[in-house]
């Protein structure tokens, strides 16, 4: 029986909704259907849909809601409001709720349903195929928010992680190859958030913003995919004191497997996996580095990233679908980690956070 896995960071109804995915189907299927389009890099070469999921043991997943409001003059892709932002999210949701009608999904609130969610995979006596993906719903960039009074209204929808910004100027806080601070509406979000005590996710913030968040939120924090910075130094990933920081308030850092967070050398859109030999085990030299900065291995874990908004080509190059993630078994292993420390990393990690960041019962039930 291989261990439950637990990622952290998947973009499943921008797949379905956005790239007009059938995630309910075969790999191989979604892969024929798309073969001969060309209006995106990944065509044909998705990796993640739900029976993979379930035959690659990954019950549980964080599943994300992602629309960025995009003002004039900006020259990256978004909506040109936050209505349509919201309303995309919108959208987004409304899949999800269909993957529930099916039985393919099932949403996690609170600690009821978690404990709930893991008894039934842990169950051998049902088959994988049977069992729904938990979800725990995350808002990446708060740009569709249209005001604060937005985010109770997602709360009670069961949203419970929310990142302040994406890539690019952001209505919150500014995200990936800016620089800034957060705004005031963004502090104003934050503090909507902590009564509500949700979970603050750091990626994509700035250097600036990210200092400004872990002084102000007082409510649970994580970074949900991040690599180190050490290895790939651009400001997507995370610096040392950076990594100390999260550390220190309890956050765990999902580690993402796009090659260019990986290694320096690729370069998205132009550089191949194969030729510069990028494979699953470069995400351990990672994790490496920060369970040398932790002490432990109590801080590390997955938020694969997988299918957002690149496939194959920007993968590992020994990874064909997301059910390979249980090659890191082996991997690690090889690499010296324990049984302890592989089950962390799998699973362990995100739960024990979960557990500390719900153990309050403010939750819907």
């Amino acid at each position: 029986m291989s261990r439950l896995i637990f990622d952290g960071h998947l973009d499943l109804s921008m797949n379905a909704i956005e790239w007009n995915r059938d995630l309910t189907r075969p790999l191989a299927e979604i892969r024929q259907r798309e073969m001969h389009m060309s209006d995106k890099n990944d065509r044909g070469k998705g990796t993640v849909c739900l029976p993979e999921l379930r035959k690659g043991n990954i019950g549980l997943v964080v599943a994300t809601q992602l629309a960025r409001y995009t003002p004039q003059g900006s020259a990256l892709a978004g909506w040109n409001s936050p209505q349509q932002a919201w309303a995309m999210t919108q959208a987004q949701l409304a899949w999800y709720r269909e993957m529930e009608a099916l039985g393919e999904m099932v949403q996690i609130r609170n600690l009821t349903g978690l404990n709930a969610h893991l008894a039934l995979w842990n169950d051998q006596s049902t088959a994988a195929e049977l069992k729904p993906v938990g979800y725990i719903l995350s808002l990446e960039g708060a740009d569709s928010l249209v005001d604060i009074s937005y985010l109770q209204r997602a709360y009670d929808d069961g949203l419970r992680a929310v990142g302040l910004s994406h890539f690019g100027p952001g209505r919150y806080a500014p995200g990936t190859k800016m620089q800034g601070p957060v705004t005031p509406a963004g502090f104003e979000l934050m503090r909507e958030m902590s009564r509500l005590n949700m979970i603050l996710d750091t990626t994509h913030l700035t250097d600036e913003g990210f200092e400004q968040a872990l002084d102000c939120y007082d409510g649970p924090i994580w970074s949900s995919h991040h690599n180190v910075r050490k290895i790939v130094p651009n400001q997507r990933q995370l610096a040392d004191h950076q990594i100390k920081r999260l550390i220190e308030r309890g956050a765990v850092i999902g580690g993402m497997l796009d090659c260019w967070a990986m290694d320096i050398r690729f370069i998205d859109m132009v550089s191949d996996p194969w030729q510069l030999d990028i494979r699953l085990e470069h995400l351990v030299d990672h994790w490496d580095h920060i369970c040398q900065l932790a002490g432990n291995s109590h801080h590390i874990a997955i938020g694969s990233d997988l299918d957002g908004i690149f496939g194959t080509e920007q993968s590992p190059w020994d990874l064909n679908s997301i059910a390979d993630l249980q090659k890191y078994e082996s991997i690690l292993e090889r690499r010296g980690y324990s049984e302890t420390d592989i089950d962390n990393i799998f699973s362990g990690n995100w739960l024990r956070f979960l557990r500390e960041a719900w153990k309050d019962d403010r939750m819907i039930e």
